[in-house]
């Protein structure tokens, strides 16, 4: 006589586990990914090449009302241009994520209330995609430098490195607002709040070093501030002038989201087929 498995949903899973059951659902995982990413640029005329479109024309934009009508100064020798655009890569990334993370359970609700497979996978599968996103701009940021022929630091081969630190920032919102959003429906209008305010208030268009010093500390609080400084320390070198106190208080709250969300997201899962 056949026995049927049972799987049984706990909420004291480690991080460890979540990245044994991710790689062993590598291929739903790579498929939702295909699927988002298919979503993403079906029935566009110029399809995945909107990666380089929306940060380029915001560049342009960025750099014209901050660089020549404000005049605000650029970090250390980088062309205004540069220095935006080195920050538009990690900031597209970050809100690209986080936007498909956090609506990604109630979007995929018919398959997560019919079918067990690991429900972090779910919001983690955009990751993927937006890094395919990264890479085709980052290619862009490297022709810009040579338009401008600027040379960019050694610190650009640790590029990995802040990569991570963003989607450590991104998946750990991301989580958090996805469980939220399975009970609380309101959250879905959060998003993009998020998203258009932290945008001007990210130094993405400008330094964070017109942040006056005796707020540059408590200007740090916002995660991303860490993250667009470092990837601007990284292609700039250390004429960047990195703000370290600020920087290092960044990364930690990224950190502290990043296991608030994903602890949260563990422990509500067990309820989101019936919620769903």
């Amino acid at each position: 006589m056949s026995t049927r498995q049972q799987i049984v949903i706990t909420p004291n899973k480690t991080l460890s586990d979540s990245g044994r059951e991710l790689w062993e659902y590598r291929d739903l995982f790579y498929f939702l990914a295909w699927r988002d990413f298919k979503v993403r640029y079906k029935q566009t005329a110029v399809g995945a090449a909107w990666a380089v479109i929306r940060p380029l024309l915001t560049m342009l934009v960025f750099t014209v009302i901050f660089g020549r009508i404000a005049k605000l100064p650029t970090e250390g020798e980088a062309p205004y241009a540069i220095m935006v655009f080195t920050a538009m890569l990690p900031w597209y990334f970050f809100s690209n994520t986080l936007s498909e993370s956090a609506n990604a359970v109630v979007n995929n609700s018919a398959m997560i209330s019919k079918v067990y497979f690991p429900r972090i996978i779910a919001p983690t599968a955009p990751l993927l995609v937006n890094i395919v996103d990264f890479l085709i701009s980052f290619i862009l940021l490297l022709a810009l430098m040579a338009w401008y022929q600027f040379q960019p630091s050694i610190y650009i081969l640790l590029m990995p490195l802040f990569l991570l630190l963003a989607a450590i920032t991104a998946l750990g919102l991301g989580y958090l607002i996805s469980a939220l959003n399975v009970k609380y429906r309101d959250f879905r209008y959060v998003i993009p709040f998020i998203v258009q305010i932290g945008l001007y208030i990210s130094p993405v268009g400008f330094s964070s070093q017109v942040v006056p010093e005796q707020w540059r500390l408590w200007y740090s609080l916002n995660p991303m501030v860490g993250v667009i400084d470092g990837f601007r320390w990284m292609v700039i070198g250390d004429n960047a002038n990195i703000y370290w106190d600020g920087f290092l208080l960044s990364n930690a709250i990224s950190l502290s989201l990043f296991l608030i969300g994903y602890r949260y997201f563990m422990h509500t899962e067990r309820q989101f087929a019936d919620s769903l």
